[in-house]
């Protein structure tokens, strides 16, 4: 069922957020900043846009998300698990010997998932795959791909990137999570990575920048990609790392760290309080 309602879909966003920390919690060890900052699209894509049925995870005209930056696993289970593919106890195994939740996510043994990913750089070209597929077939499915900011470094994303241009794949929809950190610091610092809007313009995209963490921003970005004719889009969605918990936001050392006993507990004290007063500190019915 599609939801429509902003309201309802932010508060989405911070079940699954809650999702995310609760898993890396209980595994201690996982990718909590940049799981986080891509919620809100998550949440955008499995409940709003996303032609899907999770009673039906196999259905060949389902529409498809790779998650490239396969190590934010966390958010994509979170949001299968809220969707309902499978049962959001099972986060507590995330990363556990014997567990389906690894640290990067297995089509082979996860319901929902419809790429192994993990290699950063590759998920593009097998998203550029499924969409040259779909339109060879004439399925009608689109592709959506989430990736982060700092994999866009690699060659190969460039290398599918004018693939997608050159066969025209109006179907492929490219998230960039552009939070500006990766593991050793900011983004363009680290790779010298800049102009991104520039970049994917010259490679033929049709490039939308957006507010990350804006529902409403979120979904007519999605409609204009879905308008957008015989060329693919790049959402670039301006995110912030650790979006949603006070003290892991903007902080590059949340790339890859798990809370503390008493830091979980705090970042779920302020996932409820944002439940009950929002971001703004206004108070919801």
């Amino acid at each position: 069922m599609k939801i429509t309602n902003v309201e309802a879909l932010q508060k989405i966003a911070v079940e699954i957020r809650k999702g995310i920390i609760e898993a890396v919690y209980s595994a201690n060890s996982g990718h909590p900043g940049g799981a986080l900052s891509c919620a809100d699209i998550l949440t955008v894509l499995y409940f709003n846009q996303m032609n899907i049925d999770e009673k039906k995870p196999d259905d060949p005209n389902r529409d498809r998300l790779v998650l490239s930056k396969g190590h934010a696993s966390a958010g994509l289970y979170s949001a299968l698990a809220q969707k309902g593919y499978f049962d959001k106890e099972l986060l507590k195994t995330f990363r556990k010997i014997g567990s389906n939740l690894q640290g990067h996510p297995d089509m082979r043994k996860v319901p929902g998932v419809d790429m192994t990913t993990g290699s950063l750089g590759q998920g593009l070209s097998a998203a550029v795959g499924m969409a040259l597929g779909s339109k060879m077939n004439k399925a009608g499915c689109k592709i959506y791909c989430i990736m982060g900011d700092g994999e866009i470094e690699e060659g190969q994303v460039w290398e599918a990137a004018m693939t997608a241009a050159k066969y025209k794949l109006d179907n492929l929809c490219i998230i960039l999570d552009n939070n500006n950190l990766q593991i050793d610091g900011e983004v363009e610092k680290v790779g010298g990575m800049n102009n991104i809007t520039e970049k994917f313009m010259s490679f033929g995209f049709n490039v939308i920048n957006v507010d990350g963490h804006n529902i409403d921003n979120l979904i007519d970005a999605f409609t204009t990609a879905k308008q957008t004719k015989d060329k693919p889009t790049i959402i670039i969605a301006k995110t912030v790392k650790g979006k949603g918990v006070s003290f892991m936001e903007n902080k590059a050392e949340w790339h890859g760290k798990a809370p503390s006993k008493e830091e979980y507990e705090k970042a779920i004290e302020e996932l409820n309080g944002s439940l009950v007063f929002g971001e703004g500190g206004k108070k919801q019915d």
